[in-house]
């Protein structure tokens, strides 16, 4: 009996000792991931404004076409995360969330109405993929004034734009948007 009274304690605190590794660690990843995805959307819109100054808002449709997705490519290199864009209203037929992001990004939209600031919306956990864990994290990308040139409603769309947009995604369904609506997600995962 004083063995089994001896055992559940120190039981527990392996238990909680394993428990509070795990938070570490998970805040640990988290915080890196934070950290991975902050450093690439203000380089993006940087860009993005500068074509935009040169060629106006269609010739820098090329800079989300190609250059964001070989950013993505290079930080994913550099980082060690696997680094993409996706939403729940695709332009580029590459950017389809699978079942977790499209998950987690239906919750964004409903954190939103909720009232939360879009900038703040993110999650990340350990999740198991085909028996293997990862960590998985996403960070809302909400719609600002700029993006609202080439993914706004209709009338703030302009015709050069429509035109090469239709040209480039003739399926596209990334328009509509207002001001800080959530446009999409940056989506990055790392096995553990």
């Amino acid at each position: 009996m004083d063995t089994i009274r001896i055992a559940l304690p120190l039981a527990a605190a392996i238990a909680a000792s394993f428990t509070a590794a795990a938070f570490a660690n998970d805040d640990k990843l988290l915080n890196e991931a934070r950290s991975v995805a902050s450093a690439m959307p203000p380089k993006l819109l940087a860009v993005l404004q500068e074509e935009i100054q040169k060629g106006g808002p269609e010739g820098a449709i090329g800079v989300c076409r190609e250059k964001a997705p070989a950013m993505a490519k290079a930080a994913s290199e550099k980082t060690g995360w696997a680094i993409r864009r996706v939403s729940l209203k695709n332009r580029n037929p590459k950017a389809v969330p699978d079942a977790w992001e499209e998950a987690v990004l239906k919750e964004f939209d409903q954190r939103l109405a909720a009232g939360e600031k879009p900038t703040g919306l993110e999650k990340g956990e350990v999740v198991t993929v085909d028996g293997k864990k990862m960590y998985r994290y996403m960070k809302a990308l909400p719609t600002q004034d700029l993006c609202l040139q080439c993914h706004g409603t209709p009338d703030r769309i302009s015709p050069a734009v429509q035109a090469k947009l239709q040209e480039l995604y003739p399926q596209d369904k990334a328009v509509g948007y207002h001001p800080a609506q959530i446009r999409g997600a940056m989506t990055l995962k790392k096995p553990l």
